[in-house]
């Protein structure tokens, strides 16, 4: 089922985003995929790239909460709906990802869409 295999990427990514170990965060994209943090941002490309530009921008680990729901899943693109919230701030985010994944799991391009969750 494509569902599951979204899911199974995501728990290594919030695996990665735990560990913020260069080769778990390589084993989530191929060698040419790309990571976008925004939608029209330039992309991290590239195992290098990313694994840079994740560790510029780490989380440390144990501050996220982070809950989600694989909405679409087809052969080609997963949509994940997902919760987080950070602990050491009291911020919580939502965020739409978009993730293409290849024959192997491993994915080929990875869109963060995110809005900050804003309390009255």
């Amino acid at each position: 089922m494509d569902a599951d295999r979204y899911a199974r990427w995501i728990d290594r990514y919030v695996h990665a985003w735990n560990t913020n170990d260069p080769d778990d965060i390589k084993g989530l994209f191929r060698p040419d995929g790309k990571y976008l943090t925004e939608p029209y941002a330039a992309p991290w490309t590239g195992h290098d790239e990313i694994v840079s530009g994740w560790l510029e921008a780490k989380d440390e680990p144990g501050d996220t909460e982070f809950t989600y729901d694989v909405l679409v899943a087809t052969a080609d693109l997963g949509i994940v709906k997902g919760r987080t919230h950070y602990k050491s701030t009291g911020k919580a985010y939502v965020n739409l990802w978009e993730i293409r994944l290849d024959e192997d799991g491993l994915c080929r391009e990875y869109v963060e869409w995110w809005m900050e969750v804003r309390r009255p």
